[in-house]
């Protein structure tokens, strides 16, 4: 059995799927965009990345994504192989014409999250649930990853 420790993310340490995702984005970026990087083009929408958490106890492997403001109907939770992809859209409120804006700090777009599963994870079984702008995802481990109690006898 795989010993998972609790990690607390600061958003600074490295992140291999972090890093994937953005050579993903830089290398669908440089075609869409065909060289040109303008100033309007710079903008908190596009695509971002949910914050996780990714915890696990004796019988099962819980992930729970920040998703504020996003429908539930806009997210879409798959799993292919041992691959959970997390994906889903956070759409822009409508611009009121008489407001100027001073900053705008908060993301829109497209995001996307996968992630790799441990072997004993029981796809089949896989339970969703979302919550004040909180996915939580609950994979329960196969039965044979479980610890067994074994009874000691005395003589």
């Amino acid at each position: 059995m795989v010993d998972m420790a609790l990690i607390k993310w600061r958003g600074k340490e490295w992140d291999p799927f972090r890093e994937l995702l953005d050579l993903e984005r830089e290398f669908r970026n440089f075609f869409e965009d065909s060289f040109a990087a303008l100033p309007e083009k710079v903008s908190k929408e596009g695509s971002w990345l949910p914050s996780l958490d990714i915890a696990e106890d004796k019988d099962n492997l819980i992930i729970k994504a920040d998703l504020p403001g996003v429908k539930q109907s806009d997210i879409d939770i798959s799993i292919s192989g041992d691959i959970l992809t997390i994906k889903g859209e956070k759409k822009r409120e409508e611009e009121a014409k008489d407001k100027n804006y001073h900053r705008v700090e908060r993301f829109y777009g497209v995001f996307s999250r996968s992630l790799r599963l441990p072997q004993y994870a029981d796809i089949n079984n896989v339970k969703a649930t979302y919550k004040d702008g909180v996915l939580e995802i609950i994979i329960p481990k196969a039965e044979e990853v479980k610890p067994k109690q074994i009874k000691v006898e005395v003589k």
